[in-house]
């Protein structure tokens, strides 16, 4: 596998050099800026190219933050904010030096960072070289399930909706996302996703707190169904749907405006971000090593034809007449393409992955 390195490259020397040796002395290929030689792009673009075509990055701080690029950050610094949405990142911070404040700045962000997978501390060029080893073989061992299938994914998501959510439900108007997760492989035993403790944690986080998606004013129960942990919210409206490799199912009812024939864009939005927020919860939850480095998102609304998409401001403007242009029959799940994305993303890229299906709802739901 290739592995960059990065760092500052001046006064690091040393430090590159052990990150180097730990690297190519587990079999893989360490991707540095200075092995780069002449290209006919600019240092910036090798680099950002090299992590790009590296399978993880060992980011390595130490006292200095480097010379700030038209972005306005270093070039490190740009590195690893294009790094920690898609590819695993490693970090290493140098012990017992005096940083400057920008440099203080970005170990902040990087220390805050709570799907990274692992940070250390070190002194010295000998103790660095341990670590990254340590790490990485840590990280083999929890990615030891093989590669990840992006068709098998895309496929799991979108068949993971039973047929009462593929276009009508007996529950009426609802919206619901699906998150699976890969490389395949078990992550929660049966006897995990029965057991009273953990279900009874996953309820409560459904209810209160920053990943809540259901009302407290309504009864929630939690059970086992074909071997899958389900939480159902006031009789069935509502419903989290979790198996043992991972994948996730949310299920969240959807409040009609206008006499009940408007879908308000602004509604589905929030009920998309809700779900997303506590898919990425819970997986840190399950997969505190991150063996599940992919997911594959689909979505879909239920519910029939007689409704109306619209946004707040459109139904402001006139909320007695209806297009009945607007209206469409079945619906069917959508997807983003490409189908998958690096775990990482649902979390710092979940504003842009909502509006993504959003949009795509709107389309299918107006037959565009």
């Amino acid at each position: 596998m290739k592995i960059f390195i990065s760092s500052l490259i001046t006064g690091l020397e040393p430090l590159r050099t052990a990150a180097r040796e730990a690297v190519t002395q587990l079999g893989h290929e360490a991707v540095m800026a200075e092995d780069f030689g002449a290209q006919p792009n600019s240092p910036q673009v090798a680099c950002l190219q090299g992590l790009r075509s590296s399978g993880l990055v060992v980011l390595i701080l130490g006292a200095g933050y480097g010379a700030k690029q038209s972005s306005g950050i270093s070039p490190t610094h740009e590195e690893y904010r294009e790094a920690k949405d898609r590819r695993p990142v490693i970090a290493f911070v140098q012990e017992g030096v005096t940083r400057d404040a920008d440099q203080e700045a970005f170990v902040r962000e990087v220390q805050a960072w709570d799907t990274g997978l692992f940070r250390d501390g070190f002194t010295s060029p000998g103790q660095l070289k341990a670590l990254i080893t340590r790490r990485l073989h840590e990280w083999e061992v929890a990615n030891a399930a093989g590669a990840v299938d992006e068709r098998d994914l895309l496929q799991r998501a979108m068949g993971m909706m039973p047929e009462d959510e593929r276009g009508y439900s007996r529950h009426g108007h609802e919206i619901a996302l699906a998150v699976s997760a890969g490389p395949r492989q078990p992550i929660l035993r049966p006897s995990v996703l029965e057991d009273e403790t953990f279900q009874e944690e996953l309820l409560q986080a459904s209810l209160f707190g920053p990943n809540k998606l259901f009302s407290s004013s309504q009864p929630t129960v939690a059970g086992i169904d074909n071997h899958a942990l389900v939480i159902s919210h006031a009789g069935g409206r509502g419903r989290i749907k979790l198996d043992g490799e991972g994948n996730l199912l949310l299920v969240l009812p959807l409040t009609e405006s206008g006499n009940g024939m408007v879908i308000l864009e602004e509604n589905v939005t929030e009920r998309m971000t809700a779900s997303l927020r506590y898919a990425a919860w819970l997986l840190d939850r399950i997969d505190q090593t991150q063996r599940l480095t992919h997911v594959a998102l689909a979505a879909i609304l239920t519910g029939g034809e007689h409704l109306v998409w619209r946004t707040q401001a459109e139904q402001n403007a006139s909320p007695n007449s209806y297009s009945m242009g607007s209206m469409c029959g079945e619906h069917k799940p959508v997807h983003l393409a490409p189908g998958h994305r690096s775990r990482p993303a649902i979390k710092h890229q979940a504003d842009q992955l909502v509006e993504d299906l959003v949009t795509l709802l709107r389309r299918e739901w107006q037959g565009r």
